[in-house]
């Protein structure tokens, strides 16, 4: 980090202290995930957010998904997380990527934001990523046909998190539409980031194209199942930017979303 960054950082000592922490691999990985001293820390969050919601509700191991593997390090971190929190949490974590493996398809129209991608963006080295795979599975295939037969072919664990980061509003569209299959392979809860809905003045993520767009009119078009913000994150004194990425996933029919998770009596003494 340059010395102008630094001086410019509203948290300097925050920053500096959670670079040391991260780089030299200080204190257990929970508490350096709590900080975000880790790489991805908000692929950490969703995925381990995501098991202990699962413990909680009685599940014996959970699936964490990722749409739009690109060059695949981003599932190669969500291997590294499974493998940290499963050592913390008796919990068995599958994972899976989706991606088409031969690059971004051609933009549809206007809302898959056509000024910022092109057709054979991302293509991803298949067998060069599947020799560094350890546990992870590859869906590849084109995600609007992938989504549709993925449940009933692997019957995946209880889906608890999912990665978004497809860039097209179309294929955004198509892989919430997984979100239709049975109650049974989702927690009541999921823990979501999407990539492409901040950016900066090349991309312009707006609420009428894109990631944001598929997300309204998914929570449009559905009565009891919405996406939302992660208000509890917004409402902290550090605001990372990644928590302006996080939404929760709701299913408010499925036969354990009231299930009482508070422990502790909420009674107040006189």
């Amino acid at each position: 980090m340059s010395a102008v960054k630094l001086l410019l950082d509203p948290f300097p000592l925050r920053t500096v202290t959670r670079k040391l922490i991260k780089r030299f691999n200080f204190g257990s990985y929970i508490s350096r995930l709590k900080i975000g001293a880790v790489d991805r820390p908000h692929y950490g969050y969703c995925l381990y957010n995501g098991a202990l919601l699962a413990k909680k509700l009685g599940y014996s191991g959970i699936s964490v998904l990722e749409f739009g593997v690109s060059g695949g390090r981003g599932l190669l971190n969500l291997e590294y997380h499974a493998e940290e929190v499963q050592k913390v949490l008796p919990i068995n974590i599958e994972v899976y990527g989706f991606d088409m493996g031969i690059g971004l398809p051609e933009p549809l129209d206007y809302r898959d934001l056509p000024y910022v991608w092109r057709k054979g963006y991302h293509k991803m080295d298949v067998p060069k990523l599947q020799k560094k795979l350890k546990m992870a599975k590859l869906v590849l295939g084109d995600v609007r046909k992938t989504t549709e037969t993925f449940l009933e072919e692997y019957k995946p664990h209880p889906i608890g998190a999912i990665m978004f980061d497809l860039d097209f509003y179309s294929s955004t569209v198509a892989a919430l539409k997984m979100f239709e299959g049975d109650e049974k392979y989702f927690l009541p809860r999921l823990f979501c980031y999407f990539d492409d809905v901040s950016g900066s003045e090349l991309e312009l993520y707006n609420d009428y194209t894109g990631t944001r767009l598929a997300i309204n009119e998914f929570n449009s078009t559905h009565k009891k199942k919405k996406l939302s913000k992660a208000y509890h994150l917004l409402s902290q004194k550090v605001i990372d930017t990644w928590y302006h990425k996080i939404w929760i996933f709701h299913n408010f029919e499925h036969n354990k979303y009231n299930n009482l998770m508070s422990k502790k009596s909420r009674q107040s003494p006189l």
